[in-house]
């Protein structure tokens, strides 16, 4: 501790002490603690949504819902590359939504399972996946493997 000097202070206004309101009116910040007066937003967890238009009907629920949304029939895949597949399979296994969460690739909760074609294939494969683009079935098949698609049918 050669290195320790006494006389080092912090400079002017870089220690402040805590604002504490609520604390008497000599204080500065007693009797409303800088709140104002009364009303909703004076009050503890007094708040309000955003959108909130002070008990009127709000803007978003009084202009009528048009045309369609495809959110309910919407279908999510997780997507692969060939290239992701050749990096952890090994020549001759299948590549399907089981071996895809054994190997890491996947996590489970996702519905379907599509292959895409970016980069290289060379080991033979089987695939059974719901979709595959044209492109990677043509790279699968030209390295040796086979494609199998699910149909939708058969997993409901």
């Amino acid at each position: 501790m050669a290195d320790y000097n006494p006389t080092l202070t912090a400079p002017y206004g870089a220690n402040k002490k805590d604002r504490r309101v609520g604390r008497g009116s000599s204080s500065g910040r007693g009797s409303t603690a800088g709140r104002g007066n009364k009303g909703q937003q004076s009050r503890s967890g007094g708040k309000v949504y955003i959108g909130f238009e002070g008990g009127q009907m709000p803007l978003f629920r009084r202009i009528a819902q048009r045309g369609f949304s495809n959110f309910p029939f919407k279908k999510e895949y997780a997507c692969f590359n060939v290239s992701d597949i050749n990096a952890k399979y090994s020549d001759g296994e299948t590549v399907d939504k089981k071996t895809l969460i054994e190997k890491g690739l996947l996590k489970g909760s996702v519905l379907s399972v599509k292959i895409l074609a970016n980069g290289e294939i060379t080991k033979k494969l089987t695939f059974n996946v719901d979709k595959i683009s044209a492109a990677a079935k043509s790279k699968i098949e030209a390295a040796g493997g086979t494609v199998n698609l699910i149909s939708a049918e058969k997993k409901d």
